[in-house]
């Protein structure tokens, strides 16, 4: 039962850093010295900054913009030991034959100081007080104007073992298990910060056109289970409703042809442990895809968070639009049972993103306008 008696809203994660945290950010990666105290101090300042924007916008469950981190999954390699090999190198299926689109999707400017170091030792956690910090940084941000909720995000076991090549381990299996095992760690600190966990999980879909390119849809779905299932063991003692998963198809200006369809996957993410599944249901590719929900029975205790703002455009979507958006999905699986999001992060790695900064911001208002749009016409 939604005790709120309106349809909540959130996003995804990551939103745009300002120029100075950006510079700071990339010299860290690039192993420039810095002050430590500083980086904190400038951090800590920006998080103030980010969580009063979004409390401003009228967000109800608000984030640090991981203002901390590098990007949604590069940052682990700070967090966990076993990562010093040789970069790696990634290919998207859909613009392969694209290579005008390609050239720009790998020319935003943070790309040249991304480290993604393979695995080449034992993975364990190094750093397991680094989310306990990013808590306490967001409760300070926001103890005198509290929102309804908040949440700090982590990347999967599965969307980790793409960014870092696997140079050590026997077998695929053994390695996002043991990533899995390490990662507990910092989801069990979140959740034990008072936050609820959101787990990042682009290999569930992305992984079908990049890291599981070459297989077939019956491989891929093995491949998926086997993640879900690693994701799961991670998960083993915080309760469902305390997680919460994003299913990303790949957040990059590219034509996406080759996404997998969310009907021959949504069986699996339904095995996934977290009670509220965050997904693109915004841009072109997906917005399609909320009639398969008059098909598909939503499983008990699963909540539907669709995304009903885009974060590749800067087109701001009418409050009405996003208000239709939500009412498809609550006139087919109920109003309790779904919350209003993004499709993805505005800026999953420091300096990507091409979404004008303040349009972000009128972007989430028009989110919160919509949901209250909608919320009119479920609880008049």
């Amino acid at each position: 039962m939604n005790k709120h008696n309106r349809f909540l809203t959130t996003h995804i994660g990551s939103l745009p850093r300002r120029e100075e945290l950006m510079q700071i950010m990339f010299a860290r990666e690039d192993g420039i010295p810095l002050d430590l105290e500083a980086v904190e101090q400038k951090v800590a300042e920006e998080v103030a900054y980010v969580a009063g924007r979004q409390i401003k916008a009228g967000v109800d469950i608000v984030n640090d913009g991981e203002m901390s981190k590098p990007s949604y999954a590069t940052y682990v390699k700070d967090r966990l030991n076993g990562f010093g090999g040789t970069g790696n190198s990634f290919m998207f299926q859909d613009i392969e034959a694209y290579p005008s689109t390609k050239a720009k999707v790998f020319a935003d400017p943070g790309r040249k100081h991304r480290k993604t170091p393979a695995c080449n030792g034992p993975v364990s956690m190094r750093d397991v007080e680094a989310p306990t910090r990013d808590a306490r940084r967001l409760k300070e941000a926001i103890k005198t104007n509290p929102p309804t909720g908040m949440f700090l995000s982590s990347a999967s076991p599965g969307v980790t073992t793409f960014f870092f090549r696997n140079d050590y381990y026997p077998s695929h299996e053994d390695y996002v298990f043991a990533v899995a095992e390490a990662l507990r760690h910092e989801y069990e600190a979140i959740v034990a910060a008072g936050m609820m966990l959101q787990i990042d999980c682009p290999d569930l879909a992305m992984g079908r056109h990049t890291q599981f390119a070459n297989l077939g849809l019956r491989q891929f779905r093995e491949q998926m289970e086997l993640h879900v299932e690693a994701l799961n063991r991670a998960l083993v003692n915080i309760p469902a409703e305390r997680v919460r998963m994003h299913l990303c198809w790949g957040n990059y200006p590219g034509p996406h042809h080759f996404d997998v369809p969310m009907a021959d996957i949504i069986d699996i993410v339904w095995k996934a442990k977290p009670h509220a599944v965050l997904f693109e249901a915004a841009n072109p590719r997906h917005a399609h895809e909320w009639a398969l929900f008059d098909s598909v029975k939503v499983p008990e205790g699963k909540i539907l968070v669709p995304g009903v703002i885009e974060c590749q455009s800067n087109y701001i979507e009418h409050p009405e639009l996003v208000a239709q958006r939500i009412s498809r999905y609550a006139n087919l699986v109920g109003r309790d049972n779904v919350m209003a999001a993004v499709d993805c992060g505005f800026s999953i790695h420091v300096g990507s993103g091409g979404v004008d900064p303040e349009v972000v911001w009128a972007k989430l208002e028009s989110l919160a306008q919509g949901a209250a749009i909608a919320s009119r016409k479920f609880w008049p």
